[in-house]
C-alpha cells in the first residue's frame, strides 16, 4: 500500500480535483465533465469511454478483445435469463415490475422516485419486486442479483444512458449528495474517487492503469478476474472505498445509492455495454 501511496503522490493527485469539476447545474456538470476527459484524451470517441482502460491503452486492449471472445461473463447472462423468466410462487415474473417488460431499459437506472422520495437502483427495483411477489430479497453484491442485472443490461446493449436530469429540490439534493462523494476525500490514504479516476486516469498504479470515470457505470455488473464471478457496481464501490482504507458504505445505501445517481448521469450519452469483464 505504500507503493500505492508513492505512485498517487508522484503523479499530483494529492491536491484533489473538487473545485476544478465542480459547476452550477447538473447539465453544465455534464458538459465540464465530458469535454475534461474528451480534452484529456482527444483521439477516444465518446462511445470508447464506455470501455474503460480499453478506451484508451492499445496494448490493454488487445488482451481484454481476445477475452471478450469468450466473455467469462455469458454463463451468467444465460442464468440472469432463466431467473428473469422463472414465475414466482405467485405465478408473477420480474417483467411485471418493469416497463417494456423489463426489456431494454437499464440505460434509464437509477432514476428518482417521486412517490418513495429516494433514488432507485436497478438492484433495488429487483428487489422490490422480489418483496412485492411475496419472495426473499436477493443478496446485493454478486449470484442471482448480478445475473438478473447482467441479463437486463445485455438486453439494453446500445441503448444510450439516459439518466433524468435532476430537476427537482430533492432530485438536486441526490445528486449532490453523489458529487460530494465522489470528489470527498476519505479513509487513512486521504483519497476521493476523483483522485484516481478524474485527476489520473491513463496513469499506472503498480501494474494497472487507471480508468477514466466517465463511462465507468455502462458495463456493469462486471466479471472481474480479482473476484473471479459477476459483482454489482456496489461491489465494486465498497472494494474502492477499502483500498484507500476507508471503511466501506452498505450495498444499496444511500451514500453508494447518490454515487451511483452522480456517476451514471455523467455517463449520458455513452451506450450501455454490460456486463462486461475487468481485470
Amino acid at each position: 500500500m505504500k507503493k500505492l501511496i508513492l505512485a498517487l503522490t508522484t503523479v499530483g493527485v494529492l491536491g484533489g480535483a473538487f473545485t476544478n469539476a465542480m459547476a452550477t447545474t447538473p447539465e453544465q456538470d455534464l458538459k465540464s465533465f465530458r469535454d475534461y476527459f474528451q480534452k484529456k484524451f482527444p483521439g477516444v470517441t465518446l462511445q470508447e469511454f464506455g470501455n474503460g482502460v480499453y478506451g484508451i491503452d492499445k496494448q490493454s486492449r488487445q488482451t481484454w478483445e481476445a477475452i471478450e471472445e469468450f466473455p467469462p461473463y455469458e454463463i451468467d447472462i444465460e442464468k440472469g435469463e432463466a431467473l428473469f423468466n422463472t414465475p414466482f410462487k405467485n405465478g408473477q415474473t420480474y417483467a411485471s415490475c418493469f416497463k417494456n417488460g423489463g426489456i431494454g431499459i437499464r440505460q434509464n437506472f437509477p432514476f428518482y422516485s417521486t412517490k418513495d422520495k429516494q433514488v432507485k437502483t436497478l438492484e433495488q427495483v429487483i428487489n422490490d419486486c422480489r418483496k412485492k411477489n411475496g419472495e426473499e430479497p436477493l443478496g446485493w453484491k454478486k449470484g442471482k442479483i448480478a445475473a438478473i442485472s447482467a441479463y437486463m443490461a445485455y438486453t439494453s446493449r446500445g441503448k444510450p444512458m439516459s439518466v433524468k436530469t435532476p430537476k427537482t429540490a430533492d432530485e438536486i439534493k441526490w445528486y449532490e449528495r453523489g458529487r460530494k462523494h465522489f470528489y470527498a476525500k476519505r479513509g487513512q490514504l486521504n483519497m476521493s474517487c476523483a483522485n484516481c479516476h478524474y485527476d489520473n486516469p491513463g496513469n499506472y498504479i503498480r501494474a494497472d492503469i487507471l480508468s477514466p470515470a466517465l463511462g465507468h457505470v455502462t458495463h456493469f455488473p462486471v466479471y472481474r478476474a480479482k473476484w473471479g464471478n459477476l459483482g454489482t457496481l456496489h461491489r465494486r464501490y465498497g472494494g474502492c472505498n477499502k483500498q484507500v482504507r476507508a471503511k466501506p458504505f452498505k450495498a444499496q445505501s444511500d451514500e453508494y445509492k447518490a454515487l451511483e445517481y452522480f456517476h451514471s448521469y455523467m455517463s449520458n450519452g455513452i451506450n450501455v455495454n454490460g456486463p462486461g469483464s475487468r481485470k
